[in-house]
């Protein structure tokens, strides 16, 4: 059996018919089945992944209100460390973390300034002995 040259429907050379399937009936020479040309799939971008859940958002909607009602009742800093401490509270330290339920759970919370609020992050040890910390795991 001999196999005859055809012309391709892409470059209109007469050569060997190297692909025809999947091309949506043209015939492509092997210069372009592989160069894909005027067969390129639609490109559709992919959605990027959320930086964070429905439900996280809206947790940390909540915790957005709760926060600025907390500072406004606790307005000093409530670990007042000598030699750091700034006096006015500006942010809500979590002793527990922030992770799940632990963000909007206020038992757990302290209105620090700045300074402290650094200071117990940086000590761990230190923030473990005042109670500004508490561990994580039990």
């Amino acid at each position: 059996m001999q196999v005859k040259k055809k012309l391709c429907d892409v470059c209109n050379n007469l050569s060997f018919i190297w692909k025809t399937s999947g091309t949506g009936g043209k015939k492509l020479c092997k210069k372009c089945s592989t160069t894909g040309v005027d067969m390129k799939k639609p490109t559709t971008k992919a959605k990027p992944i959320a930086p964070r859940s429905q439900k996280r958002s809206k947790e940390e909607r909540l915790y957005s209100a709760k926060r600025v009602l907390f500072l406004l009742e606790f307005p000093m800093c409530q670990a007042n460390i000598q030699g750091v401490c700034k006096g006015q509270a500006t942010e809500v330290h979590h002793k527990k973390g922030r992770i799940g339920n632990d963000l909007l759970d206020e038992t757990n919370w302290l209105a620090l300034c700045h300074n402290c609020h650094e200071y117990v992050e940086n000590h761990r040890e230190f923030a473990m002995e005042k109670g500004f910390s508490i561990k994580r795991i039990t």
